[in-house]
């Protein structure tokens, strides 16, 4: 079912999901429906032989989460993951760096993350993706507790419980993230990481043009049928409002080939990817918009060899919880080194001093 996949920069102007802070007291902003997304993801496991067949973008961005650890010395007596899908995570981190593909230099000599975590728990909403794959070979590697959450916007969690809080392709489904991001600074211990990847931005942007197109073309208007997600332009601002230091934000392509558009479509829905919009047209898609997106994805974007190519676009997100003593950014303007010059190889210069 996996396609090749590559990682490439791709450009595209798509509408962003934008967040606001909502007054004390006041309703919460609800833009998906939990409960469908829950039979969705619940669904998508229950054959487990053809969901493990779809792991393939949770299993890739569960090992780059777990390269990033790699860079923080020290280890973890009790780590939250959070919208633990199938425990991708945890498979990910009893990985040899070198089996589980990290960009790092001697990993022959380097041990599994794993090593450095003495409990992890695995949380999430569905309990169907939780124990999917309790009874397979890492979980012996690695001393893992399940937890079913009634709803991973509420942390059922004490204050400073956890040494380091991981997620991985959930948070894009929160309806209130500034919420959940401040429940999750909470629950972590002082100088505590949040290390985090959710889809935004552009993601799907192929499908979403080609479908909006696809229904003007038909119906002359257009429907929702790719679920708004988060801009990476927000996410800053976010886990500081949530009260998290030491930020650190970045964004990542995965674009996957498909043979056509109803087996990226396929794929979503065995992942419990699928749309979940409460707005969304109940109905599903036309057979004629179906046939029309088709050939527009292909004329748009579609690939020399006849597969169509879907791009995943993941935001990283690293924040720490403040605690005393922590380290702190210097402040603007006291850097010894023009970056450009140390990029290309250049000198540096001192402060006060301007490139020239």
């Amino acid at each position: 079912m996996l396609k090749s996949k590559q990682c490439r920069l791709l450009k595209s102007s798509v509408a962003r999901r934008g967040y606001a802070i909502a007054a004390p007291g006041g309703p919460g902003l609800q833009v998906f429906n939990r409960n469908t997304k829950w039979l969705q993801r619940q669904r998508s496991a229950v054959d487990a032989k053809a969901s493990r067949k779809v792991d393939y973008l949770r299993d890739e961005v569960a090992a780059r989460l777990s390269e990033r650890l790699l860079d923080i010395n020290r280890s973890f007596d009790h780590v939250l993951d959070l919208g633990a899908n199938a425990c991708n995570i945890a498979r990910a981190l009893t990985k040899p760096p070198s089996d589980a593909g990290y960009d790092v230099k001697n990993t022959k000599d380097t041990p599994p993350v794993s090593e450095r975590i003495a409990r992890i728990t695995c949380a999430d909403s569905s309990s169907n993706l939780l124990y999917r794959d309790e009874d397979l070979p890492f979980n012996q590697e690695l001393n893992i507790t399940r937890e079913v959450l009634g709803d991973e916007e509420t942390l059922p969690y004490e204050s400073s419980t956890f040494d380091a809080v991981m997620s991985s392709l959930s948070l894009h489904w929160i309806n209130d993230l500034p919420s959940v991001l401040k429940q999750v600074n909470n629950v972590l211990k002082p100088d505590a990481p949040l290390i985090a990847c959710m889809l935004g931005g552009d993601s799907l942007f192929e499908l979403r043009t080609s479908l909006q197109l696809a229904d003007l073309d038909r119906h002359g208007g257009v429907s929702t049928h790719v679920s708004p997600l988060a801009d990476v332009r927000d996410m800053g601002g976010l886990l500081q409002s949530a009260g998290f230091k030491l930020l650190t934000v970045d964004v990542d392509d995965i674009v996957v080939d498909f043979p056509d558009t109803l087996a990226l479509m396929s794929d979503l829905q065995a992942m419990g990817e699928n749309n979940a919009v409460l707005m969304r047209d109940m109905a599903p898609i036309q057979r004629d918009v179906l046939l029309a997106a088709e050939g527009i994805y292909r004329e748009l974007h579609g690939n020399e060899d006849g597969t169509v190519p879907a791009t995943f676009r993941l935001i990283y997100l690293i924040g720490w919880k403040e605690a005393q003593g922590q380290e702190q950014p210097l402040q603007r303007g006291t850097g010894q080194v023009n970056l450009q010059d140390a990029l290309s190889g250049g000198g540096g210069f001192g402060p006060g001093q301007k490139n020239q």
